[in-house]
């Protein structure tokens, strides 16, 4: 029977005190080989504590089992190599194969495991980034581009429509004025608008990269594959973006109704992110990115731009041309400077923010005569060649006195100017007059309601005016036209016959 460890004490206490493994046993109530043995195990310097290992059927072949786990490099399923035994002799159960198979992998796992150093960022040295699928607006793909400095742990989330060239330099210049400065390297992934080839195991860059690195005074580098610490930084900024900001059963984020509420979700996520205490550093990022913008060395005063295509000036009536062709922008953006490119089928408006290079718009292709005008450019002007209403401009003090009055007056004038009413100045002192007699508010909302009656008669406002007096609800009021008739109803006939 095995002893515990309180009884090993004991018999190792007792021999020390008569050494003799027959009197060691008689005060401790044991047998005396069992002392010797104790003792014996204490005297060769092992462990008497350890319990003691028993000899297995399938020890005979442990040297076959590693040797096949070496060969297979630790993948060797337990089964297989069971039936290999069986053939050559062994009597054993296959669960204690499994076992000695686990036994033998394990061994192999801790001589073959992959080590790597921890590294250590320093301030303003690494700003890292990476790319990631976004959500879907309108059944169209997004990207989300994450970027981080690696010392101070602040992150910085751009959407995108795409991650070509144009777009990753646009987000990337973004990314930087919102860092107010430049660090000394980029670290990303080994995508081709990043490497373009790989020889001897070295990456190739690409040249437009290199020239953006010049540009800003700093180097572009791409990670190195598998690797934790270069790697798995850009990786994880994506993954904590990704699971706040796509819509998921688990977060229950409602779909995107545009683009613009897909950046002001970004915006909020940074927000709250940098202002949390980050675990490693055990404080908030938004603090520790003001030490490290000390170290960031200063941004150009111009953006590298030799990729966002070429240049146009944005004219008083907020469009471009762009192969003969009219493109809206949005507002704020009259007599600057943008720039075009095309994507596929599309063209893509690029303009300089406060927060750096941003994509303002996105037009498909067209033909020369056929402009592409968004109605979302022009929130002031009606959509389309609608009818145009005049802006009301009065002009003399009995006019100004009548619009005095409210919306209602308004409406009456434009109503009463499309229906070709006869003695409207007339009419209109009428209405001021009331309005100083009675309650302004009730001649206002008499002429409301006149014009959406079309009554314009002579007398027509001062009934209205006493008629709404009298009544308690407005909406009572009735207006003759083909939905309304006071023909009686069929109901009555229904029964008829039966």
């Amino acid at each position: 029977m095995t002893k515990s460890g309180r009884e090993i004490v004991e018999i190792l206490e007792a021999f020390d005190l008569t050494r003799c493994p027959h009197s060691a046993a008689a005060l401790v109530g044991c047998d005396e080989k069992t002392v010797a043995r104790y003792v014996g195990v204490r005297e060769a310097g092992g462990d008497p504590f350890a319990p003691a290992v028993r000899g297995s059927i399938v020890d005979a072949f442990l040297e076959k089992v590693e040797e096949w786990v070496d060969r297979s490099e630790g993948k060797i399923r337990a089964d297989a190599a069971h039936s290999k035994l069986a053939a050559m002799g062994f009597a054993g159960s296959e669960r204690t194969t499994r076992r000695a198979v686990a036994e033998a992998k394990q061994r192999y796992r801790a001589g073959n495991r992959r080590t790597y150093r921890p590294w250590i960022p320093e301030p303003g040295m690494w700003l890292q980034f990476d790319w990631g699928e976004g959500p879907r607006i309108g059944g169209r793909r997004t990207h989300l581009f994450c970027a981080w400095l690696a010392w101070s742990r602040d992150r910085i989330v751009v959407p995108a429509w795409d991650h070509t060239m144009g777009s990753l330099l646009g987000c990337l210049d973004q990314v930087l004025r919102c860092c107010e400065g430049v660090p000394t390297y980029l670290l990303t992934d080994n995508e081709r608008t990043i490497t373009i080839d790989r020889v001897a195991g070295i990456p190739v860059r690409h040249p437009t990269m290199v020239a953006f690195g010049r540009h800003y005074g700093c180097q572009v580098h791409s990670c190195e594959p598998y690797d934790p610490e270069s790697k798995g930084g850009a990786e994880a900024t994506v993954k904590i973006a990704k699971a706040d900001l796509v819509p998921t059963s688990a977060n229950l984020r409602p779909d995107y109704a545009s683009f613009a509420s897909l950046a002001g979700a970004c915006e909020v996520f940074v927000a709250g992110v940098n202002a949390r205490e980050h675990r490693q550093t055990r404080r908030a990022p938004a603090e520790m990115v003001a030490e490290e913008r000390t170290h960031l060395h200063r941004l150009p005063a111009e953006p590298f731009t030799a990729v966002l295509g070429e240049t146009r000036r944005v004219a008083d009536d907020q469009t471009i041309r762009f192969g003969s062709v009219r493109y809206s922008t949005p507002p704020g953006h009259v007599d600057a400077h943008v720039w075009c490119r095309v994507e596929g089928e599309e063209l893509v408006i690029v303009a300089r923010t406060q927060t750096g290079l941003a994509e303002i718009a996105r037009h498909e292709l067209s033909t020369p005569g056929v402009p592409r005008i968004a109605d979302e450019h022009y929130p002031d002007h009606p959509p389309g060649n609608g009818r145009r209403e005049p802006r009301i401009r009065p002009r003399s003090d009995a006019e100004i006195a009548f619009l005095e009055i409210g919306a209602g007056a308004e409406h009456w004038l434009r109503e009463a100017a499309a229906h070709g009413v006869t003695r409207v100045r007339a009419k209109m002192a009428e209405a001021v007059t009331l309005s100083a007699l009675l309650d302004r508010a009730e001649v206002d909302r008499a002429l409301g309601v006149a014009a959406a009656a079309g009554r314009f008669a002579d007398g027509d406002l001062a009934s209205i005016t006493q008629h709404l007096g009298r009544m308690e609800d407005p909406a009572s009021l009735v207006i003759a036209d083909e939905a309304h008739s006071a023909q009686p109803g069929t109901g009555a006939w229904a029964g008829y016959g039966r």
